[in-house]
């Protein structure tokens, strides 16, 4: 499973209890917890912003030592094309972002948790898990 941006940083905050509990459920469930490369970028930007970047690096840091890193290959970046391609005609564009982590997502075969829901069932054959 990769977890989506939005996603991790409600859980850094630990402010939404469905979020919370959610990442509790995972745990619980020994469940394999991934995120993109992308989410990694945005996560440390993110952290790099804020005023408090001392903390919130150090909670962006362990986060990201407790999950796996799926990278932006060339397999996905070729995938990301094809759903930009196909999400242009039908109108329906989304994220660059989301786009890539969507295209990370199947080029490993694996789902995605989400809070964006409305953006990521714009993709095609992705498999999502909503919180």
């Amino acid at each position: 499973m990769i977890i989506d941006t939005s996603f991790l940083i409600d859980l850094l905050k630990g402010k939404d209890q469905k979020v919370l509990k959610k990442a509790e459920e995972l745990d619980r469930k020994l469940i394999m917890k991934g995120v993109s490369s992308v989410s990694v970028m945005e996560l440390w930007r993110g952290a790099l912003r804020s005023l408090s970047q001392d903390k919130e690096r150090a909670k962006v840091d362990a986060l990201l030592r407790s999950v796996i890193v799926f990278s932006f290959t060339e397999e996905s970046g070729k995938k990301a094309a094809e759903i930009e391609t196909e999400l242009l005609k039908e109108g329906k564009m989304i994220d660059l972002e989301d786009i890539m982590i969507a295209a990370t997502a199947l080029t490993k075969n694996q789902s995605v948790l989400t809070k964006n829901r409305k953006h990521f069932e714009r993709v095609h054959e992705l498999e999502l898990e909503a919180c």
